[in-house]
């Protein structure tokens, strides 16, 4: 599907009925809809309450999913040491958690030897891949579906090592 007709990710997790993996594998996202809370933790150094009131979409969205069994995990591949960035989603995650998401973290060195997809990416119940694109500064360069059998097996073989090599958030130290 051509990245402009790609529907929103709320659209597509309500058509997921079992599982939704997410991928990361930057180390900066220059995503617009974040750069207030971003900028905000660089001030202050925590979540702020209009930080989290921010985010309840997606809160809401995390939990509405895994409220109806769909099972929500996602693994960060990150450099060590933690560019700001990282550090500021790893003060957040403890929301991502509450909500209902599995989130694990896999320093940049011990993915080395893994084959991994060119882009991060959302697979939901391995049927459909949402890939990333973003720009050299972390803007979002747009998102692009894939329904390939091979390359869902791929990315599912790939987000699988990676989950089983990475340390749950509530032990992950930055």
């Amino acid at each position: 599907m051509k990245p402009g007709s790609v529907p929103p990710f709320s659209e597509l997790i309500k058509d997921c009925h079992r599982s939704a993996v997410h991928l990361e594998m930057r180390d900066m996202y220059g995503v617009a809809s974040e750069a207030d809370d971003f900028a905000e933790w660089q001030t202050h150094g925590h979540i702020s309450a209009e930080s989290i009131e921010r985010r309840r979409p997606w809160l809401n969205l995390v939990r509405e999913a895994a409220g109806r069994g769909v099972t929500m995990r996602r693994a960060r591949i990150v450099s060590l040491p933690a560019s700001a960035y990282i550090r500021y989603e790893h003060a957040g995650t403890y929301l991502n958690v509450e909500a209902g998401e599995q989130v694990r973290w896999l320093p940049r060195r011990d993915a080395a030897t893994l084959a991994l997809p060119g882009a991060d990416l959302w697979l939901l119940d391995d049927r459909l891949i949402r890939f990333g694109h973003f720009s050299g500064d972390g803007a979002s360069a747009g998102h692009e579906l894939n329904e390939d059998k091979e390359v869902i097996k791929f990315c599912a073989a790939a987000f699988e090592t990676v989950w089983e090599r990475a340390t749950p958030h509530e032990r992950f130290e930055i």
